[in-house]
């Protein structure tokens, strides 16, 4: 059941013109702007393990800082004929559309929110326009149509932010394991401590959490460790597939 509190924030948005009339719940009819709407399977709570049991892994980037990496995990992605979906955020979408325009041109492109805040404290409202503009700077910025997949900032999720953001049609895309790697080796971390971290996750479904950017020195181990992880991944007899894979029921 939606509490008082809950229906009059959803009202006012109804109101306001955020979120589509299909009901108090809007996850009931409600879809990503103009996209694909995630199957049910994929709703209703965090995702951090895909649904399948087959051996299969998926990577993925979030992209908040600058555009250091980028074309180097593109280029591996490339060079061997592999998927990875992307989480950038708004901000990062309206600082850099050519790097965002160019993830977009060949990989899924899923929403990491705006400016990157924690949602657990925010209210629906606030958590809307997070989601909805970022949508909007990633739409602008890729010339694409952004999955309906929502990645949480600091993977900081609650039983209300989760509910908000279905209700906008998203699923919340979490991960099994994070490399790391974006502490980078001031944070005591190296490429090889990163891969580690993702071969030691691997089990079917798995979700495999990496970032690229640099905060300013420029290194970008998970660049550096994708290639170890694919390679493990491999000869581990798993397949590596991408994210729009899970939007057929």
């Amino acid at each position: 059941m939606v509490d008082v509190g809950r229906r009059a924030a959803l009202a006012a948005l109804l109101a306001a013109g955020l979120l589509p009339c299909s009901g108090a719940r809007a996850a009931a009819g409600a879809a990503s702007p103009t996209g694909p709407r995630p199957p049910a399977s994929l709703l209703g709570g965090e995702i951090r393990r895909l649904p399948t049991s087959r051996k299969v892994v998926a990577l993925t980037f979030n992209a908040a800082w600058d555009e250091a990496g980028i074309d180097t995990v593109l280029a591996e992605l490339r060079r061997r004929g592999l998927p990875a979906t992307f989480f950038p955020t708004g901000a990062f979408a309206d600082a850099h559309p050519a790097a965002v325009r160019a993830i977009g041109a060949a990989h899924g492109l899923g929403n990491h929110s705006y400016g990157h805040p924690y949602f657990d404290g925010l209210s629906t409202a606030r958590r809307t326009e997070e989601v909805r503009r970022a949508d909007a700077a990633i739409r602008a910025a890729s010339g694409a149509v952004p999955l309906p997949f929502f990645r949480f900032p600091y993977s900081s999720t609650t039983q209300d932010s989760v509910a908000d953001v279905n209700d906008l049609g998203y699923a919340a895309i979490e991960f099994t394991a994070d490399t790391n790697g974006y502490l980078g080796p001031r944070g005591g971390m190296s490429a090889e401590a990163a891969a580690e971290r993702a071969i030691d996750a691997l089990t079917p479904g798995a979700i495999i959490q990496m970032h690229v950017g640099s905060n300013g020195d420029g290194i970008v181990l998970d660049a550096e460790a994708l290639p170890l992880i694919i390679d493990a991944a491999e000869a581990e007899g798993y397949t590596i597939v991408d994210l729009r894979d899970f939007l057929v029921p």
